[in-house]
């Protein structure tokens, strides 16, 4: 299954206009992001709100994810505060999966933000979570906080936002973005046989798991014949004809 290190901004220093900060609205999307991202089989870990960018740096490395998704919000400089909009997705260029994935993610929020011609893919050497992750990695600007429109924009819109970034994710796996619902608990129901866990909706996804008929697990979601289960500290697909919610 996908893993994902989710890493929202820690900068509660930096204020939104008419209050709030970076840190804070960070969060709320990345909050909003996690039952989609369950939802649809992607499996994540979130940045230690205590440490800084070189501690989610460190943290990320020491995992095995693919992908880093830091999330920020910009501000201008003094000279153009409050004047400037839009939302740029930072790349490596060195990098061709992290270049696919920004390119995926702008073009997502285009059918979103007001300014669409103003959603880009921008290519970075010196932003350390993107030049420095073992993982292809992005990170989002989105929007400025320091003008009233992008700041009110992304109060207003903060689970668009976060379902634009999950549908970003998943077009970059391959697979489907599946709403977020209720979470069931479900039983395996076979002629006795054991059913497998796959890592992708198909009978051709590979087998990571398998659950011996009468075994209980958490179902997340149902769609198309696949669930999206969590079994015995395993995540990934297993068919839903021989799963009773």
């Amino acid at each position: 299954m996908p893993k994902v290190f989710l890493s929202p901004s820690t900068q509660e220093w930096n204020p939104y206009v008419e209050g709030g900060n970076e840190e804070y609205y960070m969060n709320l999307i990345a909050d909003r992001m996690e039952p989609y991202l369950r939802s649809s089989g992607i499996t994540y870990v979130r940045n230690d709100p205590e440490r800084n960018v070189t501690g989610a740096i460190a943290d990320s490395n020491a995992g095995a994810f693919d992908v880093h998704l830091a999330l920020h919000s910009n501000a201008a400089p003094e000279n153009l505060s409050g004047k400037l909009r839009g939302i740029d997705i930072y790349y490596s260029p060195y990098d061709k999966y992290s270049e696919t994935l920004a390119v995926i993610t702008a073009n997502n929020f285009m059918t979103i933000y007001p300014l669409p011609d103003k959603c880009v893919a921008r290519p970075t050497t010196s932003l350390g979570e993107v030049t420095q992750t073992k993982a292809p990695a992005i990170l989002c600007e989105i929007g400025y906080h320091d003008n009233v429109e992008d700041a009110e924009w992304i109060r207003n819109n903060l689970t668009n936002i976060a379902i634009s970034l999950t549908q970003s994710l998943c077009d970059y796996f391959g697979i489907p973005l599946i709403e977020a619902g209720p979470i069931y608990r479900g039983t395996v129901v076979t002629d006795g046989t054991g059913l497998n866990i796959r890592n992708f909706p198909s009978t051709k996804g590979a087998i990571i798991g398998s659950m011996p008929n009468g075994s209980k697990m958490t179902v997340f979601s149902r769609s198309n014949g696949w669930d999206v289960v969590s079994y015995q500290g395993i995540t990934g697909y297993a068919s839903s004809n021989y799963i009773e919610i």
